[in-house]
């Protein structure tokens, strides 16, 4: 049997199978698929392959545009100035503290932009089991605000990596502020033409949909805005993040839209993704000196800047809900493994670290999801007791 034959065996059982060993642990199933993936490269069931490295990449992508869904624009505007306030403050303590403790650790410039990293990806997943609770809709909107934030640096630092400080970096920074300012006057166009035409909308994405014209559609803003940062030269995951965006901010009557779009990329293109990352894991890494204490200190420093950050929401939350709040957006998975792949890639960190920052990044999924549970138990038992 040929080597690409076993590795697509052994992708298709991994994707068959994370979910039943997910539920078993008591885990997400995103851990659980970089876990079997370095376990199963390390024993040569998987290996590097073109095609495998591609579709990986692809799914990093709809990860981005999946991730964008959950935000709807016109929402995030609408939000009372007291909030904005609040949730800009939580993002400046969050760099403040990343600054600092990168100062004061030696970790390197880089990790100034890794440690307040914020992804929403895997706040949908709480949602899934905590329902549509007040600080998880707060979380949302605050990770969605962040996540923009933190692509807005991956694009920037990702240009400073490859080009340098120099010319080469001003022309992306200003191929950037032209895509923004085009996109800001798209989105502004867009809302006056569906605002006078409503009935453009549903033309383009019907009720009674039997040509999957939804599903059409959203694949078609996906890709041209990830071909517009090709040939922009800008950061991939940037426009796949926008094009996320579009789809419940102009299209809100297809509620169900997101929903399907995520369970195509979680069913076929974001494992693959995931078990690619873990097949980039070599096991043999954990015997390197002072690995795991360096992935603990991060996870560490990752979780208690956002904890103590999020107590600026005690007015609209309380205690128990902020902090609950600052625990769900301790999971950058997603952004913190793309960004230091790319940073390894770039030769700005070294195997070390690389293999560090992957490690913290499962840490905090894997302590974040079991330190919300006991949280929130204790919030039901205290509930209980006060009636």
């Amino acid at each position: 049997m040929s080597a690409n034959v076993v590795l697509i065996f052994t992708i298709s059982l991994i994707i068959i199978f994370s979910p039943f060993f997910a539920k078993a642990l008591k885990l997400p199933t995103t851990p659980i698929e970089i876990i079997l993936g370095s376990v199963l490269a390390y024993v040569g069931f998987l290996h590097s392959e073109h095609l495998f490295d591609i579709v990986a990449e692809f799914g990093f992508l709809y990860l981005m545009f999946i991730a964008g869904t959950e935000i709807n624009l016109k929402k995030v505007l609408k939000m009372s100035p007291s909030v904005m306030k609040r949730v800009i403050f939580y993002l400046v303590l969050l760099y403040a503290f990343s600054i600092g403790f990168s100062l004061y650790f030696e970790l390197g410039n880089i990790f100034m932009v890794l440690l307040p990293l914020i992804s929403v990806g895997l706040i949908a997943t709480l949602s899934k089991e905590y329902g549509k609770t007040p600080w998880l809709a707060l979380s949302m909107t605050a990770g969605g605000i962040g996540e923009v934030v933190s692509i807005g640096f991956l694009t920037i630092t990702s240009a400073t990596l490859h080009s340098g400080i120099g010319f080469g970096l001003l022309q992306t920074l200003l191929a950037l502020t032209l895509f923004i300012v085009f996109m800001f006057l798209l989105f502004r166009a867009m809302q006056l033409l569906f605002w006078w035409y409503p009935e453009v909308s549903t033309a383009l994405m019907p009720h009674n949909d039997n040509k999957e014209q939804d599903m059409r559609l959203s694949m078609g803003i996906f890709f041209l805005l990830v071909g517009a940062m090709l040939y922009l030269g800008l950061e991939l995951a940037f426009g796949a993040f926008l094009a996320g965006i579009f789809i419940p901010t102009f299209f809100e009557h297809k509620q169900d839209l997101p929903d399907k779009l995520s369970s195509y990329g979680f069913g076929f293109l974001i494992p693959i993704f995931f078990i690619h990352i873990g097949a980039s894991f070599n096991l043999e890494a954990l015997m390197m000196d002072g690995l795991i204490a360096m992935a603990l200190m991060i996870t560490g420093i990752m979780t208690v800047m956002r904890v103590v950050a999020s107590l600026v929401f005690i007015k609209e939350l309380g205690v128990i809900d902020a902090l609950l709040m600052g625990l769900s957006h301790s999971m950058p998975l997603t952004l913190l493994i793309a960004m230091a792949t790319l940073a390894f890639n770039a030769h700005s960190i070294d195997t070390m670290h690389y293999y560090a920052l992957i490690l913290a990044a499962l840490f905090q999924v894997i302590s974040v999801m079991i330190i919300i549970k006991l949280l929130n138990n204790y919030k039901l038992k205290k509930a209980e007791l006060a009636k």
